[in-house]
């Protein structure tokens, strides 16, 4: 498959980029450090990032996300109930991201958190969607924007749980028991789901 030039240079960038980001965080100064190792001119940023730091964040989840159904494409998930693929799918993403924990604290300051700001709510729905769809979810009504925007839910404080770096038993019962919640609030029905994912639909730029 032939990858966009903007791409290649998003992922060369982001490889230099990843390093620095732990003592400097994702700012204008680690990206100029970052583009002068890489070699990459002023035209060649414009191409690979228009939109400086947020592009490669968002390049940065991207992988992660594509990293996370490479692992899931080599699974037997064929005996596990729906919200166990879903688990898993979480976890993969975050086994993805562990290797740079440091720049996931660092993107928390830079959009990733607050999780109501509008670029982290798509990038987490983006997120839910793939984890659903990867799961084998292929509703296509209204039951498809609550699944997503259920996980979109607790994806935030999984997250940040995450980050403290629990254990892998205590992460698998935190994860069961966020999964928990969200499917009993599913179960309320539309009355509180509805307003919840009106509110996820605004903040994605759709409403």
């Amino acid at each position: 498959m032939t990858v966009r030039p903007s791409l290649q240079l998003q992922d060369k960038w982001l490889d230099a980029l990843l390093p620095i980001v732990e003592d400097e965080g994702w700012t204008d100064h680690a990206l100029t450090l970052s583009a002068r190792e890489a070699g990459i001119s002023s035209e060649e940023k414009a191409l690979a990032a228009p939109n400086g730091v947020a592009d490669l964040i968002e390049r940065f989840f991207d992988r992660a996300e594509e990293e996370m159904l490479e692992t899931l494409a080599t699974a037997d998930l064929s005996g596990l109930r729906t919200h166990e693929r879903v688990a898993e799918g979480i976890k993969a993403w975050l086994a993805a991201l562990a290797p740079y924990r440091p720049a996931v604290k660092r993107a928390s300051t830079r959009g990733f958190l607050p999780w109501h700001a509008p670029d982290a709510a798509k990038r987490t729905w983006k997120v839910a969607d793939t984890i659903w769809t990867a799961a084998g979810d292929t509703a296509t009504d209204y039951n498809r924007e609550t699944k997503r925007g259920l996980l979109s839910a607790v994806l935030p404080p999984i997250v940040l749980y995450w980050l403290d770096e629990p254990s892998e038993d205590d992460l698998d019962t935190f994860i069961e028991k966020r999964l928990q919640n969200a499917m009993k609030l599913g179960q309320t029905g539309s009355k509180f789901a509805k307003p919840a994912l009106e509110l996820l639909d605004r903040l994605r730029g759709r409403g």
